[in-house]
């Protein structure tokens, strides 16, 4: 399912942002041109997640993803699933709920579920797959390892948890290299200097990145017994987190 030609711009930090970011109705109309041209290769690395996804077969695939924003994995899960699929996604904004909705009505794939709710209270429970894209980076560091641990134990056995994060390293000179590096991208993505800064500063203390050494440790001390990088570019990751079964 692609995206439609005529989605909207985003012109969201063409003037100083008056608040820190968050994920309300100006940025749900953009959201999908904010993800194509701020994340390096985010449509391949979606591509990646849901080709391995699908590669594993199962009597009916059971998914569940928080910070499902405008629905993208699950409508691409939704088109290229050949069988029973119980597809769910979790987001805190109404907006981008909203907006989910308006498009799984458009591609007529009203059998995937959309809930509005605190994606740190929801239940998790008899999962095969978790993903979480972007997702951990907005939650609170101290928060991180109780909402790992419940995606632990709310995957059966065998089942896998897919996330994508930007990250930081702990060489500061490889780690403004980097950045420098994604800006570049940005700009020629179309972003202005004025944007990528008034980016910059609304995402201070509400995008906390960890090291790649620092997610992978987070899976690992919440129980999966493997962790795996899947993709990377400069400080953009996706990983693979399997929960084992039990012989």
């Amino acid at each position: 399912m692609k995206e439609s030609s005529d989605t909207p711009r985003d012109r969201v930090f063409c003037e100083a942002p008056e608040k820190q970011f968050e994920f309300d109705a100006t940025v749900a109309a953009v959201f999908d041109d904010m993800l194509d041209r701020s994340i390096p290769y985010y449509r391949e690395s979606l591509d990646l997640i849901v080709r391995l996804i699908l590669s594993r077969k199962r009597e009916e695939l059971r998914l569940l993803d928080l910070g499902c924003s405008t629905a993208r994995l699950l409508l691409e899960i939704a088109r290229r699933c050949e069988g029973p699929a119980r597809l769910r996604g979790i987001d805190n904004s109404p907006a981008m709920i909203d907006r989910a909705r308006h498009k799984c009505a458009a591609f007529g794939a009203e059998s995937i579920e959309l809930i509005e709710a605190d994606l740190l209270e929801y239940p998790i429970g008899g999962e095969d797959v978790v993903v979480a894209n972007y997702t951990l980076q907005f939650i609170r560091p101290l928060e991180r390892p109780t909402l790992v641990r419940r995606i632990y134990e709310g995957l059966r056995e065998g089942g896998e948890f897919y996330f994508s994060e930007k990250v930081v390293f702990e060489d500061r000179r490889l780690d403004r290299a980097m950045i420098d590096i994604y800006y570049d991208y940005k700009r020629r993505q179309g972003y202005s200097d004025y944007e990528i800064a008034a980016k910059r500063e609304a995402l201070e203390n509400v995008l906390i990145p960890f090291t790649i050494a620092e997610n992978i440790r987070l899976c690992r001390e919440a129980g999966f017994s493997r962790v795996d990088t899947l993709f990377q570019w400069a400080n953009f990751v996706t990983f693979r987190a399997e929960k084992s079964q039990h012989p």
